[in-house]
């Protein structure tokens, strides 16, 4: 295809609505682009947006018929939607599914390393406190926790940097933040400093001594928790107040919002180097809970401390598969082979996809440039079969088609043929038929012929051969169609040749019969054979001579009597040297004569019952004052109502004379 006539093709079919849709896209494209401004502008380029839309609809539409109109990428589709997507569906899951979980640990192993340093601040308390409570009292107050305060520095200074242990009289800060509890343990927020505190109550028979133990939470403090993550940020937040804020806005679930107001860095704390290239950094944002006090000493019991960090997968992995003890490389190793198994099973499967793929569109194809051929009249072309799969027999049944076709087309033009020939056959026998009937002062004749087929085998003649003498002939071939009209102009080429000469009207019928027999016996086959009646009537004399040779009887109608005429002989054409017999009737006035050929008698009713000549005979008496033409109208009609269908079985033949 020409590239004129692609664009043809792409011409015809935009519609009106595609080329309007594209001119005010066009208009408010140009109005974009030079800045035109105003109310007719503004709603220009709504409408053209709205028109974009729909133009982009269009597209997408035309590119999909497109695109799906080939069976192979129909299948191709196909199976990216049924096999490709739902993997990558199921990849993109699991790969939310690994971030969810490594941000969970990587938060766990944080808020974990902070809880397992406020619990060791808490024991740490409990012990100073029990030691203080066993000392006895002749030592010096000062002296003593100066001693437990140096025991504790020289055992946990390396797990706690910065730790600060007090003792004082005041009670106040544990009241504040205890609720009344003896002890508290946990982060405590106080201005721009955050820190894991331990405070805990001693009762003395002078009073209560209280020891505090204090960890801030610094860039060097921070640096050295949670060695399986990178870089380390916690945000220190206040309640937002509602104008302008510089740093984050995060809501509780109570819907109460904090606003960042510090930042905390992890002093030289970097993201570790990508084992692979799929080891993509997790980041995290974790809360951690904190008590704040005041400068006013208010206490807020709970305000979020935000922790930012990220982490590497392949450590945070390293750090869980760390745990499995013994069985750790046989469970890695059977993670690694259960996920190459997979990858190759999806490989076979995705290239048994492309192989059928490819052989299903194959064969469609071939079933399609099949079609094409026959659309051009090439029935010759085959499909070429190379599997005796569904799609093989599909193939085979097509060539098979195709074959029966081109039978077909050769049948129906043999068929024509036959028609045609036929239709000839026909015209021809319609000129052996007389085309005029003789004119006999006293005789009235008519005939009417219906055959079973396009031609028939019944034959019926009037042939003038004086003045006052008529030859009357009705015969019935053997058999039917072409064969039966060939029989039937012989015997009427013969019978003209015998009756159409001088003195013919004197010559006996039953030696006229006698030479036509002889003529279909050296002529005809031994199975051809034809029943013959004829009459030579003179109506000067009213004289009736005829020779029936083996056909119906015909019968005379009268006033008084009906004769049926049936002197003669056998049939024709089967002994030559037969000798027929000549009977002779003299005709009573206004008599009717009716021959007829088997056709018009055997037609039967529902009940299996003939017709038969005596019906025949009574419905030609109920109409024997009409004319021949009326009579032999309604004798044909007798025989198809008894019948109860138009469809005839045999030609179907009567001849009507009235003799005045």
């Amino acid at each position: 295809m020409t590239a004129a006539s692609n664009i043809r093709t792409v011409w015809d079919r935009i519609s009106r609505l595609d080329l309007a849709a594209l001119l005010l896209t066009a208009a408010g494209g140009l109005a974009y682009l030079f800045a035109v401004e105003g109310s007719i502008s503004n709603y220009l380029k709504f409408v053209a947006l709205l028109a974009a839309i729909y133009l982009l609809y269009r597209l997408l539409a035309w590119g999909r018929s497109r695109l799906l109109w080939s069976l192979r990428n129909r299948l191709i589709v196909a199976g990216l939607f049924i096999a490709v997507v739902p993997v990558l569906l199921l990849a993109l899951l699991a790969v939310r599914s690994a971030s969810i979980l490594y941000s969970q640990l990587a938060s766990y192993l944080l808020y974990e390393d902070v809880q397992r340093r406020k619990d060791m601040l808490a024991d740490i308390a409990e012990h100073i406190a029990a030691a203080h409570s066993t000392l006895p009292a002749s030592a010096s107050e000062v002296e003593s926790e100066r001693i437990l305060a140096a025991q504790s520095h020289s055992v946990h200074d390396r797990e706690l940097p910065g730790l600060t242990i007090d003792f004082s009289g005041d009670p106040g800060l544990l009241h504040n933040v205890a609720s009344g509890r003896q002890s508290f343990a946990g982060l405590l927020q106080q201005g721009k400093t955050l820190s894991i505190i331990s405070i805990r109550a001693m009762p003395e028979p002078r009073g209560v001594r209280v020891v505090t133990l204090r960890v801030p939470l610094t860039e060097d403090f921070l640096a050295s928790i949670a060695p399986d993550l990178g870089a380390i940020q916690l945000n220190l937040m206040q309640r937002y107040s509602g104008r302008g804020h510089q740093g984050v806005l995060y809501t509780t679930t109570d819907g109460v919002q904090y606003e960042n107001t510090h930042r905390i860095v992890a002093r030289n704390r970097f993201l570790q180097p990508a084992m692979l290239w799929i080891d993509t950094p997790v980041n995290v944002v974790s809360r951690l809970d904190s008590t704040y006090v005041g400068p006013d000493g208010v206490v807020e019991p709970v305000r979020p401390v935000l922790a930012v960090f990220n982490a590497r997968p392949s450590q945070l992995s390293g750090r869980m598969f760390r745990s499995l003890g013994e069985l750790r490389d046989t469970y890695l190793i059977a993670f690694v082979l259960i996920v190459i198994a997979f990858f190759v099973i999806e490989a076979a499967a995705l290239t048994t996809g492309l192989v059928l793929t490819r052989q299903i569109t194959k064969a469609v194809d071939e079933l399609y440039r099949a079609t094409q051929y026959v659309q051009a009249g090439d029935l010759s072309h085959r499909v070429r079969i190379e599997r005796r799969d569904q799609l093989g027999v599909l193939g085979e049944s097509f060539n098979l088609m195709t074959s029966s076709i081109s039978n077909l087309i050769e049948e129906q033009k043999q068929r024509q043929r036959l028609e045609n020939e036929i239709s000839i056959a026909r015209e021809v026998q319609d000129q052996l038929f007389p085309r005029t009937l003789p004119k006999i002062p006293g005789v009235e004749i008519e005939a009417i012929c219906k055959a079973a087929r396009a031609v028939s085998g019944d034959y019926y003649d009037f042939i003038q051969l004086s003045p006052t003498h008529l030859a009357i002939a009705i015969a019935d071939i053997s058999g039917k169609g072409i064969s039966a009209a060939l029989l039937m102009a012989s015997l009427q080429a013969a019978l003209r040749s015998q009756v159409l000469v001088a003195g013919s009207e004197i010559m006996s019928t039953a030696e006229l019969v006698s030479r036509l027999n002889k003529h279909l016996v050296r002529n005809t086959g031994d199975d051809r054979f034809a029943t013959f009646f004829i009459a030579v009537y003179d109506s000067a004399t009213r004289n009736l001579r005829y020779t029936n040779a083996g056909h119906l009887p015909s019968f005379l109608l009268s006033k008084d009597s009906a004769l049926h005429l049936d002197k003669g002989g056998m049939v024709l054409g089967v002994v030559e040297d037969y000798c027929y017999e000549e009977g002779a009737v003299l005709v009573p006035p206004d008599s009717l004569l009716v021959g007829y050929s088997d056709g018009l008698v055997e037609p039967e009713n529902v009940y299996g019952e003939e017709f038969g000549i005596r019906r025949l005979q009574q419905a030609a008496v109920h109409v024997q004052g009409a004319t021949p033409q009326v009579v032999a109208e309604s004798l044909m009609t007798a025989a198809e109502e008894w019948a109860g269908t138009p469809e005839q079985a045999d030609d179907m033949t009567v001849i009507v004379a009235r003799l005045q």
